[in-house]
């Protein structure tokens, strides 16, 4: 009895342990890329100069909005799908390069009708269109063709093979930037835009020379999945114009100086979620699997991911809190006010935990339909009252106004699970 006892502990405790690796590789895999794009950006900062590295900040903000619209959201339908049936794998993978083709192409020719009209009024006529035009293809479908090689092999499971191509991707763009700028001293915004394009070409190359391994595309779009896929494409939408307006105010409103502080702080916080972020990268296809025959069925798993994503966003929270007398010492002495703002607004993590995770098991149980009203409106009317709370009440109010809206999103978003667990 003894010995059974004991095999059963063993048994039970290997996913444990598996799971326990997994995460510690995810959350590796996403620290290290973070790292790694911290880096480019310092290096491109002191190379492009302020007018040109501001020009090409803005150009990512823009085409950051356009890459969640190319594919029409469709990498959630090959991650929901194929984790629950293998065999579709090569009819989604088609699916979502001819969405990626089809909008990407939309999107290019789009920004090549407005960009250089806005750029020729900012820069008084110094640009490139061709450089443009590789700046927009290199950040709209180059990336979403590689971000979709994570995604692929996230649906099967394979997750090491995951974290990899995230890392590698981070340290490609890292080691190119380094080479242009410090080796080959690359100044202006246009010669980046041919190294980048050239980095982003080699990099996609190498990756699809694995992925076609695991099946071929077969070239068809799945009619009754785009509608799922726009509901998810357009959570993403949302939320980067609500990430940009609390800036946008502060910047009319505040000094220079502490819209640079609060930029670092919002850098730091956004980033501090990695954790959670990875837990749930690696849930997602065990619930949709687990949800596969009705979202009651994922339920107990979406409680113990609940508790793990509370402990996680308390840790986090703390350690940034004690941690944060460093902050002036790494950034400088300038932003004096690091200190202050990042132990108010740290504390987010834990109101971020209280959402994600019933917001993820609704996005893997296909229920696009709910979580894009419930995140759709949080981004609407949370840009709204951020924008007013931060004119009314510069910096108080902006502060107020975060914890407000995951408060919501938290009661929004469990209220929602519970109801369509009880319909199930």
């Amino acid at each position: 009895m003894g010995q059974d006892q004991s095999a059963k502990v063993k048994k039970q405790s290997r996913p444990l342990g598996q799971m326990l690796l997994s995460y510690a590789a995810s959350s590796g895999s996403l620290l290290a890329a973070n790292v790694a794009q911290l880096m480019t950006f310092a290096i491109l900062a002191r190379s492009l100069g302020s007018e040109h590295f501001g020009l090409l900040v803005t150009i990512l903000a823009i085409t950051a909005i356009a890459t969640h619209i190319c594919g029409l959201g469709s990498t959630e339908s090959l991650v929901r799908r194929v984790a629950q049936n293998k065999q579709v794998y090569t009819v989604l993978f088609g699916h979502c390069l001819s969405l990626i083709a089809l909008t990407g192409a939309a999107l290019v020719l789009l920004g090549m009708s407005i960009l250089p009209l806005w750029i020729e009024l900012t820069t008084q006529g110094n640009f490139s269109e061709f450089s443009i035009l590789l700046l927009l293809i290199t950040n709209i479908v180059l990336v979403r063709l590689i971000l979709l090689v994570e995604q692929i092999y996230i649906a099967h499971g394979q997750y090491q093979a995951a974290n990899l191509s995230v890392v590698g991707f981070a340290f490609a763009r890292m080691f190119t930037a380094a080479v242009a700028c410090l080796v080959f001293t690359t100044e202006d915004i246009f010669t980046w835009a041919v190294w980048q394009f050239a980095c982003h070409v080699i990099v996609m190359v190498f990756y699809y020379r694995y992925i076609w391994r695991l099946g071929k595309p077969v070239y068809r779009i799945i009619r009754h999945e785009i509608r799922l896929g726009l509901l998810f494409a357009s959570q993403f939408v949302f939320k980067t114009a609500r990430q940009n307006v609390d800036l946008l105010m502060l910047s009319t409103l505040m000094p220079a100086g502490f819209v640079g502080s609060y930029a670092i702080v919002r850098r730091i916080i956004d980033s501090s979620t990695m954790g959670i972020e990875a837990m749930n990268r690696l849930a997602y296809p065990r619930l949709a699997v687990a949800s596969s025959k009705g979202i009651k069925n994922a339920f107990a798993m979406t409680k113990k991911l609940q508790l793990a994503a509370l402990g996680i966003g308390f840790f986090t929270s703390l350690s940034i809190f004690i941690f944060a007398p460093v902050l002036p010492y790494l950034f400088g002495s300038d932003y004096d006010t690091l200190v202050q703002y990042s132990r108010i607004l740290c504390w987010t993590n834990v109101f971020f935990a209280l959402w994600a995770v019933p917001i993820e098991t609704l996005g893997a149980a296909g229920k696009h339909g709910y979580r894009s009203a419930i995140l759709n409106g949080a981004n609407i009317f949370g840009g709204a009252l951020l924008a007013l709370a931060t004119w009314a009440y510069p910096p108080q109010g902006t502060f107020a106004a975060f914890y407000v809206i995951d408060l919501a999103l938290a009661i929004a978003s469990w209220i929602c699970l519970l109801k369509t667990v009880r319909q199930s």
